[in-house]
């Protein structure tokens, strides 16, 4: 039989009266996790009392039942009927959704500054509790009524205050329903954080928990204010002096602001950065941050960059950005806004535009004073901030090895060989693409790569890791060897290494000689350890041909010299072999883009015949090499370059 398919038609659409809806979506309102939330609503109301500066004292009871007591010394809610709706205003209060008194705005209200908009607060409470009692104490009378699951359940009833009960306050006690919260238990550290925090940013109002279980009593009340707070937590000592500050609209600034609008912020820069940061609007705390901390970035960053502008201290290339500024600040800020417009029910993140430009402008003019007043403070400030924004610079620049496919993509002008053997596989790293031609012609295509490198390649001793791979011929020596750069104390991955010899081969001249040294400069700073396992060989072709006359019973030959010593020592030997003066032809080669690839083959590339040198430093030259390459190749060593050639410089020759 067929399955019955539901009808839709008018009595499909329901609608959700009085608290239903927090019922049906509880998490459309509040968190879910725990009841904190629900119970910090209670909480903030006793705080926007002590805030409008009716109360002196909150004091929260964890029960043993694991109802949750929140009692306060502030006005009292009233309980009068409302002169619209005839309910009385504590029940609609607890009720009604959209209904309180922080949205009664401006002058005469009863609220200049909240933590409350939405006005679901506590009639959130109320919905997700299985019970809830209030007592209200206002104008020598005493109301009590009750709710279960959001409904009346004890009708108010009012009675004369005796004499010995307090004149006005509002004691609420609730307990949360545990079929909508994950845990029903709270979590306690928070709590502790949420109260003492309370206290921080009211000095003068006292703050209380009590645990009923072990009778155990915490009490906060700063006097200090957020300076003692902030000081509490900082991990290391400040480099500067904390800076603190504070700032409301007066009557005279309403064009720009409500009256009261402003805030109070304490800020400290640590070498290890941040340890503490937290943001209130209105007391409620902002943990998700929001306009206000925005603000407070603005004005921090636009005052550290008039003064270092103002001082001349910025160096060239450098550009400062809000976060330079900001990365190593811890701090403790207090927004009060007349009309905040959060994010999200539960008041994580402040949205209203306003207060950026509030706080901004109060706070860029109080730290450039402040920075002015305090030179040598603002120097050191200026100094930490210019560093960050050097290494955040270098760290933007690193460049990652090109990749397709998840692969490194082989250089499109590197000749590879057929073997896969390390134990024979070589690489040539050629000097321009002349030489490169004639190497791959000459080459043993089965263990023999070549890689032409255009000119000459970068001078890499003073250069980052993370910079190398900028440089295309760099990088591509890296992606044909498969060894990434690194340092003399790392352990690399070797595993990828694709030849059992990287062979520099470069012209034999003076050009050459330099290209040799760019070279080997690379691989002892950042790949060390391809030097260490023996894998750098440097080839050496010759500079001289001798085309030699038939003597005797040797026929005519060619006879090819590394150097003029070898030159000279050819040219005797021919002598010895009865070989005319001057009978012999000598050429110079003036590159390998000269040579045959047979020439090539016989002098530089055959295994036979080549002279190949392997690079080696021991251990005990590790200092003297490092001593020199610095020398030769660091920027600021010109002064030491010129006195080598002021003292050496006799013993160069210099062929004409």
């Amino acid at each position: 039989m067929a399955n019955k398919q539901p009808t839709y038609g008018e009595a499909s659409i329901r609608v959700l009266k009085g608290l239903e809806p927090v019922k049906q979506r509880p998490g459309m309102y509040t968190r879910t996790d725990n009841p904190l939330h629900i119970v910090q609503e209670v909480i903030d109301n006793a705080a926007d009392e002590a805030l409008a500066g009716h109360g002196k004292r909150i004091a929260v009871t964890l029960h043993a039942d694991g109802s949750i007591g929140v009692d306060d010394d502030g006005r009292g809610i009233p309980f009068g009927l409302h002169p619209e709706e005839q309910v009385p205003v504590v029940e609609i209060v607890f009720t009604r959704l959209h209904a309180g008194g922080k949205f009664d705005k401006g002058a005469g209200g009863a609220y200049s500054f909240s933590g409350g908009l939405h006005g679901v607060g506590v009639s959130v409470t109320n919905a997700l509790a299985t019970r809830l009692e209030v007592a209200v104490w206002r104008d020598g009378q005493h109301a009590r009524l009750a709710f279960s699951g959001g409904d009346v359940v004890e009708p108010l009833t009012v009675v004369k205050a005796a004499s010995s009960e307090r004149r006005h306050g509002t004691s609420v006690r609730v307990w949360p329903d545990a079929k909508y919260f994950e845990s029903p238990d709270l979590p306690r550290h928070e709590l502790v954080h949420l109260l003492r925090s309370k206290a921080v940013l009211m000095p003068g109002v006292t703050v209380t928990l009590t645990v009923e279980k072990s009778g155990e009593t915490t009490t906060w009340l700063y006097k200090g204010g957020l300076r003692d707070y902030l000081m509490q937590h900082l991990a290391a000592d400040p480099i500067i002096p904390l800076f603190e500050g504070e700032q409301y609209a007066s009557a005279a600034e309403t064009e720009n602001f409500a009256e009261g609008e402003g805030a109070a912020w304490c800020v400290a820069y640590t070498e290890e950065g941040t340890t503490l940061r937290e943001s209130y609007v209105n007391l409620i705390p902002t943990v998700a941050g929001g306009t206000h901390e925005a603000g407070l970035k603005d004005g921090l960053f636009g005052a550290i960059k008039n003064f270092i502008e103002m001082h001349s201290l910025m160096p060239k290339g450098v550009k400062l950005m809000p976060e330079d500024v900001f990365s190593r600040a811890s701090f403790v800020l207090s927004a009060k806004v007349l009309d905040p417009q959060f994010q999200g029910q539960i008041k994580e993140r402040l949205n209203s535009r306003d207060a950026l430009r509030l706080v901004s402008s109060y706070a860029k003019p109080t730290f450039e004073l402040w920075l002015n007043q305090h030179v040598a403070h603002g120097k050191r400030l200026a100094e930490l901030v210019i560093k960050q924004a050097q290494t955040r610079q270098r760290a933007s620049q690193k460049v990652e090895k090109r990749k397709g496919s998840g692969v490194a993509v082989l250089p499109g002008k590197l000749t590879d060989c057929e073997s896969r053997d390390l134990l024979l596989n070589e690489v040539f790293l050629v000097e321009g693409d002349s030489a490169g031609g004639s190497a791959k012609m000459g080459r043993d295509k089965e263990t023999q790569a070549v890689l032409p490198l255009r000119g000459k390649v970068l001078n890499a001793w003073e250069v980052e890791r993370d910079r190398l791979f900028a440089n295309n011929e760099i990088h591509d020596i890296a992606v044909a060897v498969g060894v990434d750069p690194h340092g003399p104390a790392d352990e690399p991955d070797l595993s990828g290494l694709r030849y059992g010899k990287i062979c520099i081969l470069s012209d034999a001249d003076v050009d050459g000689s330099h290209i040799q040294v760019l070279l080997l400069t690379l691989f002892f700073r950042h790949f060390p350890k391809l030097i260490a396992k023996g894998h750098i060989y440097v080839a050496k072709p010759p500079l001289y041909r001798i085309d030699a006359p038939a003597r005797g019973k040797k026929p005519a030959a060619k006879i090819y010299a590394l150097d003029d010593g070898e030159l000279t020592a050819a040219l005797d030997k021919l002598r010895k072999e009865g070989a005319r003066e001057n009978a012999w032809t000598i050429s110079r080669f003036k590159g390998l883009g000269e040579m045959s690839a047979e020439q090539l083959w016989d002098t530089t590339l055959n295994p036979d015949t080549r002279r190949l040198l392997r690079v080696d430093v021991g251990a005990l030259d590790i200092g003297g090499t490092i001593q020199s390459l610095t020398k030769l190749m660091g920027k600021g060593e010109a002064a030491a370059r010129r006195e080598l050639m002021e003292l050496k410089g006799d013993a160069v020759e210099v062929d004409v």
